[in-house]
């Protein structure tokens, strides 16, 4: 069985997180995850705190196991939230759009462990001199707001820079991928696309749909005028926005355009004005699963490619 160095610093099974997806990744998809052996993370979103408390308690009435929170930087509800998981004491917080520092001490001080998404080098040195357990560095391929390195790229330079434990994320959706992401240096993966198909994800039966349909070249990357780049899958949403992005549309437009299409994709199944945040990856996922079913089957894949790797070296 494939052990890591984070297994045991996180009490988790096996190497593998479950992606803290906005709408999407609730108290119950983490449980799952989590009695399957993963990582789960709850996602904070940009909601108040009490939606966070209430699928905090969700999770510790499913799992007796490690989960996380992930907590957006950038909301208007950072304070409360990080009080929050301060309070409730949970094991694992990721971080993503900004520097947790303002939070680290009140978070070192509770016992959680903070790992940062990253996306560059200069932020994971950031993040580290700031107190940061590890990194989940994340290529472009991923789903949701990207960077622009990729994954093969990001992940072995991220690696060389620091000195804290490297999870790779962004294009990672089987085993090869996960002994991929070992090859490079990285101590885990995570993985957000694939439990998007999760039977314990509650995201709408018509997202479900449009990754099972995807296909390689079905996501588009839309919001780089904005500076926060988004891919999704290709909907007349994200058409749409793209053709506005290179219009005379001001920017203030441009950025109100997207106010609430993740909820509506997420959470009502609109297909038209919805946006379907997705990886790279949507074209290898073909079937729902049960969460167990998707940590076990990755995680076999990958031991037995790891474990015939010799066959290349003579």
């Amino acid at each position: 069985m494939i052990k890591s160095p984070i297994c045991e610093m996180l009490n988790i099974k096996y190497p593998l997180f479950q992606g803290g997806m906005a709408w999407i990744a609730d108290g119950e998809l983490a449980a799952a995850v989590s009695n399957a052996g993963g990582l789960g993370i709850i996602s904070a979103m940009n909601l108040d705190g009490d939606y966070l408390r209430e699928q905090i308690r969700i999770a510790k009435e499913k799992t007796n196991k490690p989960f996380g929170v992930n907590i957006m930087l950038m909301s208007p509800h950072v304070a409360s939230v990080a009080k929050i998981v301060a309070e409730e004491k949970v094991p694992v917080v990721t971080t993503g759009a900004g520097n947790p520092s303002a939070y680290m001490e009140m978070w070192n001080e509770a016992g959680i462990k903070v790992i940062p998404v990253i996306a560059s080098v200069a932020m994971a040195k950031k993040v580290e001199r700031a107190g940061a357990y590890a990194v989940i560095a994340e290529g472009g391929e991923s789903g949701g707001h990207v960077g622009d390195l990729s994954t093969m790229a990001l992940v072995p330079q991220v690696c060389d820079a620091v000195s804290i434990p490297v999870i790779a994320a962004g294009g990672i959706g089987d085993g090869r991928g996960v002994a991929a992401a070992f090859m490079l240096g990285a101590v885990g993966v995570q993985m957000g696309t694939r439990f998007l198909v999760a039977k314990e994800c509650n995201v709408h039966q018509n997202y479900k749909d449009k990754v099972l349909k995807a296909g390689d070249i079905s996501t588009i990357v839309t919001g780089k005028r904005l500076g926060h780049p988004v891919r999704s899958i290709k909907t007349p949403f994200s058409k749409g926005y793209l053709k506005a992005e290179y219009s005379a549309v001001s920017d203030e437009d441009l950025e109100a355009m997207g106010v609430g299409a993740l909820r509506l994709a997420a959470v009502e199944g609109d297909e038209k004005q919805g946006c379907f945040p997705c990886g790279q990856i949507a074209g290898m996922v073909n079937r729902e699963q049960t969460s167990e079913e998707i940590v076990t089957e990755v995680m076999a894949e990958a031991e037995k490619i790891l474990g015939g790797a010799n066959i290349w070296v003579k």
